[in-house]
């Protein structure tokens, strides 16, 4: 049996539990300093050998964040074309209208066909650029076109049996310095309507027209009854005079070209004459009980003309305004205020704000046109069953006016919501059908819309 004679006790350090100097505090070492101990110059290349290889690193890494990046974004669906077709001239602008292509070309129009893409006709009688064109289907193989040139005159066509027709041209003047420029062409859906955007020297204004196609497609129905005519002549003459097919062909043609030289088609009627607002100036009423009967007689109420503001309080108002705000004019110049030249204009179809209880429409055609000028807060709307007066201001009938003026607009496939965008950057959606905003979006300050569509 072993027992302990003496008590527990830790035993005293001995020399061989000591730590040397070499390694005392090692196991506080960083192990990557291990490689300090290399002599120079080797140490300054490890150090930049480290650094260039960190460096490589957090660009794989980037690079890496960047390629899981773009899998997750969705990518656009790459279209390739199926078909193509030459034109002989150079291509300024293009319309589709049924199943023919309309090109507007440095000399005259072309017409496609979009099954086999071949030229089946072109009109280069008046030797003019045509830089813009829009077209619309009538029905019974007939296509209405409205082109502009570089000159601006609106040239209006009927496009028939692979023929154009021209009607007429709508803003022709005998004097030069007299004629109005075409700016902008609008075509409504179904071809019923069409409207000009005109400029002279010193004015702007808009001229809205009514196409009479119930009459063209009457006429054209008469040259396809005349052609099948021509078409059964020239089967009787083939068999009886046993003719060559192309002889016969050519004959055909020349009879089918010279009905349709012969038809003269109804001109477009001219329904209204849209003109900027007048700027507002002081009121010549003596009292409200003035101002109330004038808007009693018919006159608008929303364009601000109505006020009782005289012409002393306007320029005590400019000359407060100019005194105050006088450093600042004289550092940006002040700008007088302009005519407005240039409008933007929609045709809409019918909607209750448009259109009364007793009123007969078609939900097809438009009813009426809603018009903004630049630098206007007014967007007025107007209906299409005005009698045209010679030397009267046509009146809107409808008037929404905004907080800032309006930079741009759209107007929905149904024309049943409207939308606004004003120079404030801010967007109102309007249901026109009931007359009243659905939302108002503000984007970042300093940014200006130029353009808006509804998808």
């Amino acid at each position: 049996v072993n027992t302990r004679k003496h008590p527990l006790g830790i035993p005293p350090p001995s020399e061989k539990d000591w730590q040397k100097e070499d390694e005392e505090d090692f196991f506080l070492l960083d192990p990557d300093r291990k490689r300090d101990v290399l002599p120079q110059p080797f140490r300054m290349i490890n150090k930049l050998v480290m650094q260039v290889f960190e460096s490589a690193m957090e660009i794989i890494e980037r690079r890496a964040m960047l390629r899981e990046a773009q899998k997750l974004k969705l990518h656009p669906k790459k279209c390739f074309p199926t078909a193509e077709f030459q034109v002989t001239e150079r291509a300024n602008c293009l319309a589709v209208s049924g199943k023919y292509i309309f090109v507007g070309l440095s000399m005259g129009l072309s017409a496609f066909n979009k099954c086999d893409f071949k030229d089946v006709c072109a009109w280069n009688t008046a030797k003019t650029e045509i830089c813009s064109i829009h077209a619309s289907d009538l029905g019974s193989e007939c296509h209405v076109l409205l082109a502009v040139d570089e000159m601006g005159l609106a040239w209006l066509f009927c496009f028939h049996r692979e023929s154009f027709l021209l009607i007429k041209i709508l803003n022709e003047a005998v004097d030069i310095s007299q004629r109005s420029t075409c700016v902008e062409v609008v075509l409504s859906r179904g071809g019923d309507y069409a409207g000009i955007l005109l400029q002279g020297n010193t004015k702007a204004w808009l001229e809205i027209y009514q196409l009479p196609k119930d009459s063209w497609l009457t006429e054209m129905e008469k040259i396809t009854e005349a052609a099948e005519a021509a078409e059964e002549l020239a089967c009787s003459e083939r068999r009886s005079s046993c003719s060559s097919e192309v002889g016969t062909f050519l004959l055909q043609e020349l009879r089918v070209s010279a009905i349709q030289a012969d038809v003269e088609l109804d001109p477009p009627v001219l329904l209204l004459t849209v003109r900027p607002p007048k700027p507002i100036t002081g009121t010549n009423f003596k009292g409200p009980l003035d101002a109330l009967k004038e808007v009693d007689d018919g006159s608008m109420l929303g364009l601000g003309y109505n006020h009782l503001i005289k012409d002393t309080q306007w320029e005590l108002q400019e000359a407060i305004f100019c005194s105050t705000y006088q450093e600042y004019l004289e550092a940006e110049g002040v700008i007088k205020e302009e005519i407005p030249r240039y409008a933007t204009f929609h045709f809409l179809l019918p909607s209750r704000i448009l259109v009364g209880p007793e009123m007969e429409v078609q939900p097809d055609i438009p009813v009426g046109i809603g018009v903004h000028w630049d630098g206007n807060h007014n967007f007025c709307l107007y209906l299409l069953n005005h009698s045209l007066k010679a030397n009267s201001d046509l009146k809107p009938d409808v008037v929404w006016p905004c907080a800032a003026p309006i930079a741009c607009s759209a107007v929905s496939s149904c024309s049943r919501y409207l939308a606004l965008a004003g120079e404030d950057a801010t967007i109102t959606i309007w249901d026109k059908h009931l007359g009243y905003p659905l939302s108002v979006t503000a984007i970042l300050e300093e940014r200006f819309i130029r353009s808006i569509h509804f998808l």
